[in-house]
């Protein structure tokens, strides 16, 4: 399949500031300078200091200088090193390839132009940070890193930036409200105190009161934002002594830490002291959480014969009032986070306690019965909401397993939230992540077992998706010795249903076909509605590819009955496109179309890109049967990117590569090689919504439909015509700058005013209106 790279699926993904930024305006230059001379640079401090804010900061106003190619990665809630590379991946919005490092796959995507990638939280995966770094600045030579850290990543070529603290007034000096108000800490101080006290202002009575405060704090954006936090109930005088007399004492204790810490350490300390002991043992428990959690879960986790479940509600909303949980809206509703500083903090008392193993076993008891109601809810109406649901959990998921999979962990239960898993990794594309977690739980379970027979068939399954064919061999043979010893009708039907999986990539279609008919019968005679749409759909697919299309149409017809019955998407979009295929092979390519555009709604609402690549790949063999060559190509473009992201491809897969060069052929033979290539070029450089329109021929620009096409060439001056084709071929400003001798800028300027005087937001839109009516115009 023809490959480009100058289109993009998504452009940056920079999180939206929740509080306005104060300050820095030197930092901000002279980090500006520095990440045009140096490709990494480092943003080091202590915790609370403003590192990440700064960073955001700086990659938003670059982000024009990287055409928006700029993207960030919070390593914080991660614990697992060998997961680095998969979490900046998922980022990206790339997926592995099969039989491909994940790493390489990222620069791939990391190599196709000018591109700054953020990893914020870097300091507790430092060493595997660096050798990931250093391989990405080896191998594209446009992208540049912003790293933060607490300590540097000690590479050659690192540029280091320490953050420090915001400069403050000495309250012995100052002398009136206007001196006091030019310190980036007092104006961070006002900014967070009008949100919390609207009436709150800065004036003769108080100055001194707010000068001692920020001097006492060390200016420490953390440590000011939680101070701020006790205006709810001290007055600014109050809080100023109560600070400074800690401060006093501070000074005279804990001679080991830095005095920056020690404000901080002390600020917290003041916290926990306010806090009543119920409160301080929900917060010592919800240190074991990473990322965010829900009421139900802290319930579960804090609860117990100290803390009364019934009494976590109120205990929680006390802990929000004094900011130590951050509460946040979501889908599901309200969650709760953590700053690392109050986490760690927590962590620390819950180990003194003695009490983090058992809190642990809570933790992962809680999100193996999350595990178990994803699986026992996902097939039904309810999948949108749960795959929401997991992807929000999953960082505590991880921290889950990791308790499993650990020596003195509970591999068994480990192994059954795995298999559990299985539809929402491959739905996310996490199957390298997948495949760590079942090496490292089988590896604590040697011995034969029910929980050891499904890990195996699962891991060959996600190998055998991964191009890894002789290594899915050995874990189906293992599982088929423990099979006649351990398993059960279930086991039997996945055993023979992967089994089925291997035959069919290895191109053994008739080995397939009586693999996955005996899959069927097992789920069916051990009523697992789950296995029996799986293997059903598989069943159908490769039936139908086998000289049998009736009776595949029939088995699929079946498939996609029984999924309308429970309102499930998830198998009916694959059982949807798998019968599309089929009417391709007999030529009914009006009825194979009206199936892909189904399933593509379906997929919309999962976000499912594996089941819709396949969708788009036939859709683009419909489009081609019917002789709509130009829209085929395009097909191919957008299938070709979302194969990409996904690290697949139709050529893994026996029953497709046949059509799928066939098709591609006869569209190319009829458009010719240029024609084909800038067809293709234009779907792959869709956005992910303009390429589903495209694909569903649902909507066009607001403009477009107010315009006649004939006055659309009239709107442009000649020179933004000739600007407009040169977009259309894929060139970028500086590449226009180049070839009409102008500067980039004045390119640029020319490309916003064609966008707005055609109502276009995207590149992408200009490149497929022009090629749609280039004959037109």
């Amino acid at each position: 399949m023809a490959r480009s790279t100058s289109g993009r699926r998504r452009v940056g993904n920079l999180p939206a500031d929740s509080t306005s930024f104060v300050g820095r305006r030197h930092e901000l230059a002279e980090l500006k300078r520095l990440l045009s001379e140096h490709r990494l640079v480092t943003l080091t401090g202590p915790g609370g200091v403003g590192k990440t804010r700064l960073a955001l900061r700086v990659a938003a106003d670059v982000r024009r200088a990287f055409q928006g190619e700029v993207w960030f990665v919070d390593l914080a809630q991660l614990r697992e090193p060998r997961l680095i590379a998969e979490t900046v991946a998922g980022q990206l919005d790339v997926r592995e390839q099969s039989s491909r490092p994940v790493t390489d796959t990222i620069i791939d995507r990391l190599s196709a132009g000018p591109l700054l990638l953020v990893l914020d939280n870097c300091e507790h995966l430092i060493d595997d940070c660096a050798t990931l770094v250093s391989t990405l600045i080896l191998s594209c030579p446009e992208l540049r890193v912003l790293t933060t850290s607490r300590q540097s990543l000690g590479l050659v070529s690192e540029c280091m930036f320490p953050v420090v603290p915001f400069v403050v007034p000495d309250p012995d000096q100052i002398g009136s409200p206007a001196a006091v108000a030019h310190f980036d800490s007092v104006r961070l101080f006002i900014e967070r105190a009008t949100a919390v006290v609207p009436r709150f202002n800065l004036d003769s009575c108080n100055y001194q009161a707010l000068a001692r405060i920020c001097h006492d704090l060390d200016g420490i954006p953390l440590a000011i934002e939680l101070t701020v936090a006790r205006l709810r109930s001290l007055s600014l005088e109050q809080l100023a002594e109560r600070l400074h007399e800690r401060h006093n004492l501070l000074s005279n204790g804990r001679r080991g830490l830095p005095p920056r810490h020690r404000t901080l350490r002390a600020l917290i300390d003041w916290s926990y002291e306010l806090c009543s002991e119920m409160e301080r043992r929900v917060w010592a428990c919800a240190s074991v959480f990473s990322g965010t959690f829900d009421l139900e879960a802290v319930e579960f986790v804090a609860g117990g014969d100290d803390v009364p479940c019934e009494d976590v509600l109120v205990l929680v909303d006390a802990l929000v009032d004094k900011s130590i949980f951050l509460p946040q809206e979501g889908p599901n509703g309200v969650r709760y986070r953590m700053l690392d500083t109050t986490r760690e903090y927590g962590e620390e008392k819950l180990v003194a306690d003695g009490r983090q193993v058992a809190v642990r076993h809570r933790h992962r008891d809680w999100f193996a019965q999350l595990a178990t109601r994803f699986a026992a809810a996902w097939v039904g109406p309810d999948e949108p909401a749960w795959n929401t649901r997991l992807h929000q959990d999953y960082p505590n998921v991880r921290v889950a397993l990791d308790c499993c999979a650990r020596e003195n962990g509970d591999a068994k239960a480990g192994l059954r939230m795995a298999v559990r898993l299985v539809d929402y990794w491959t739905l996310r594309g996490y199957l390298t992540e997948g495949r760590m977690w079942l090496d490292r739980l089988l590896s604590h379970m040697p011995g034969p077992s029910r929980e050891r027979l499904s890990g195996l068939v699962l891991n060959a399954w996600f190998t055998i998706h991964q191009g890894d064919l002789s290594t899915a061999q050995a874990y189906l043979a293992e599982a088929a010795e423990l099979t006649d010893e351990v398993g059960n009708e279930e086991q039997n039907g996945y055993l023979a249903h992967v089994s089925g999986m291997a035959a069919l990539v290895s191109a053994d279609l008739n080995r397939a076909v009586g693999l996955f008919g005996e899959a069927c019968e097992q789920f069916r005679n051990s009523q697992l509605l789950r296995g029996e749409l799986f293997s059903l759909f598989m069943y159908g697919l490769t039936v139908g590819h086998n000289g049998e299309p009736e009776r595949g149409r029939a088995l699929l017809d079946t498939c996609i009955d029984k999924t309308i019955q429970v309102g499930d998407i998830f198998w009916r979009s694959y059982a949807l496109w798998a019968r599309a295929s089929i009417d391709v092979l007999d030529g009914d390519f009006g009825k194979a179309e009206e199936s892909c555009k189904e399933a593509l709604r379906l997929e919309q609402l999962l976000g499912d890109k594996s089941s819709m690549a396949f969708t788009l790949e036939v859709l683009a063999w419909a489009a081609e049967g019917r002789r709509e060559h130009a829209r085929a190509a395009t097909l191919f473009g957008i299938a070709g990117a979302v194969w990409e992201a996904i690290g697949g491809s139709p050529e893994l897969y026996a029953t497709l590569t046949q059509l799928h060069h066939e098709h591609l052929d006869r569209t190319r033979d009829a458009l010719g090689d240029s024609g084909y290539e800038q067809a293709f070029k234009t779907g792959y450089g869709l956005s992910t919504t303009e390429a589903i329109d495209f694909a569903l021929e649902t909507t066009q620009p607001e403009a477009a439909r107010q315009r006649p096409e004939e006055e659309w060439a009239h709107l442009l001056t000649r020179r933004e015509f000739e600007i407009a084709q040169l977009v259309a071929e894929g060139l970028t400003n500086r590449d226009i700058a180049a070839r009409l001798v102008i500067s980039p800028r004045t390119a640029e300027g020319h490309v916003e005013k064609i966008l707005s005087k055609l109502g276009f937001s995207s590149r992408a839109q200009i490149a497929a209106w022009m090629t749609a009516h280039r004959d037109s115009l």
